[in-house]
């Protein structure tokens, strides 16, 4: 069985951190690139970063460039999602998901996703 499990998310004031987890089981790590999604109520799902299993490639989204950081222990099969500099409007539901290698250049597609988590929310008080 697939699961994508998400955790580390909660309430962190304005310029603080968190540190979200992926934890993957039920398919062979090294074929997927794992990334990061956020949505935000009303708002559509926005591809946050990625990051190949692979060669470690790394992919963010303009809007957390330099505050985001995205890596991989593939030993125990999880990526992790730092986040610094935290603002109000980084609130959102956080989902992890599993890219097929080949389809790198879609990161930023929600569609092209093979495997979602649940979720974790992240909400920045100002």
């Amino acid at each position: 069985e697939v699961q994508l499990v998400e955790s580390g998310g909660g309430l962190v004031q304005t310029g603080g951190s968190l540190r979200l987890s992926c934890a993957a089981s039920g398919f062979t790590f090294d074929d997927y690139a794992i990334g990061w999604f956020r949505q935000a109520p009303g708002k559509e799902r926005e591809g946050v970063s990625c990051i190949s299993s692979s060669d470690g490639s790394t992919y963010y989204a303009d809007s957390v460039k330099g505050r985001f950081t995205i890596s991989s222990d593939n030993a125990k099969r999880t990526v992790y999602l730092q986040m610094n500099s935290l603002k109000p409007e980084d609130t959102a539901v956080y989902y992890c998901a599993a890219l097929r290698s080949g389809r790198l250049r879609r990161w930023n597609r929600s569609s092209y996703y093979s495997y979602w988590g649940q979720g974790t929310q992240v909400t920045v008080s100002s």
